[in-house]
């Protein structure tokens, strides 16, 4: 079976890399545009690009895909299934409407709950208990189609977005395998997913990341959970802002008004007064400063005990 894939950051170059090595026949590569990055501003490969290139695979970066823009390489290509991992852009019905076998793509939840750009980090900032991968049929919709297999995993008390992105971009490359197999040998049955059931992930920010430090010890440790690796939970100190990397629940209470810092405690972090609870706050980055662990920081710098940041 021809399989065309369509993805672009590191997410979508996991599963790809899972394609190529279980010698499944991909007949091409769609990705996103390369974009300058760095202080140079030079043009970038796309993750997906980079691991198409290194396996010798035809690589097609359109700036838009509407107008029939993709309509000359499918035709060309002739996929019999499309495969759509973190492309980028939601995809015209000329596309979804091409292979005999339609477009299949991989969402890092168990859907309907967080359809969207950032299911992975809102599930944490939520405080879900378990997660998943999906693979389904595309339809015109934001991941509305209908649900082909899913796999559930657990979320670790304090796994970040990071780590789970991690989990998951592997379980969702093993699950298209499987899809794709069921898709060939006629053994898959899709299922319409229950749409009064869904629930919606929109893209992070750093506003996103802000600390309401009326809030629970446990909410804020989600949150805290969810920014890392980016853009990172923060907080005002001093005018400036102080971002949490870690940070532990701790079962203490206090009398002092949420955002107070308490105290610098040996062997655990920077305890912080919260609307229930106290937490600590363990990895931090201050004002001008690189990551590292609140009592490394308090050994060169001195941490206003007392005052309150938010």
């Amino acid at each position: 079976m021809k399989i065309l894939f369509m993805g672009t950051p590191d997410f979508a170059a996991v599963t790809l890399k899972i394609m190529i090595d279980a010698g499944l026949d991909i007949v091409g590569v769609v990705s996103q545009p390369d974009r300058p990055k760095g202080r140079g501003h030079k043009l970038v490969p796309t993750e997906v690009k980079a691991i198409a290139i290194e396996a010798d695979l035809p690589v097609f970066q359109p700036e838009k895909l509407k107008n029939n823009e993709l309509r000359g390489i499918l035709d060309e290509l002739a996929p019999d299934l499309i495969v759509v991992v973190a492309y980028g852009n939601l995809l015209p019905d000329y596309i979804i409407n091409y292979p005999k076998h339609g477009c299949v793509n991989v969402h890092a939840s168990l859907l309907p709950k967080y359809r969207g750009a950032a299911p992975i980090q809102w599930a944490i900032i939520n405080g879900e208990k378990t997660t998943g991968v999906t693979t389904m049929k595309m339809d015109s919709g934001l991941d509305t189609g209908d649900i082909l297999l899913s796999e559930e995993t657990e979320i670790g008390e304090y796994e970040t977005s990071g780590e789970l992105f991690d989990r998951l971009a592997e379980m969702g490359g093993n699950l298209l395998l499987k899809t794709v197999q069921g898709i060939e040998d006629g053994s898959i049955t899709s299922m319409p997913q229950k749409h009064d059931e869904h629930t919606y992930a929109p893209m992070i920010s750093k506003e996103t990341g802000m600390i309401d430090w009326s809030k629970s010890a446990v909410e804020i440790s989600k949150l805290i959970c969810g920014m890392n690796p980016w853009p990172l939970a923060s907080t005002i100190y001093n005018g400036g802002v102080l971002k949490i990397v870690s940070a532990k629940v701790c079962n203490d209470n206090s009398e002092a008004a949420p955002g107070t810092i308490i105290s610098l405690d040996k062997g655990k972090g920077l305890k912080i007064a919260c609307g229930k609870g106290t937490l600590y706050a363990v990895t931090v980055q201050f004002p001008n400063s690189k990551k590292m662990s609140a009592e490394d920081y308090a050994r060169g710098h001195e941490i206003e005990i007392g005052v309150a940041v938010g």
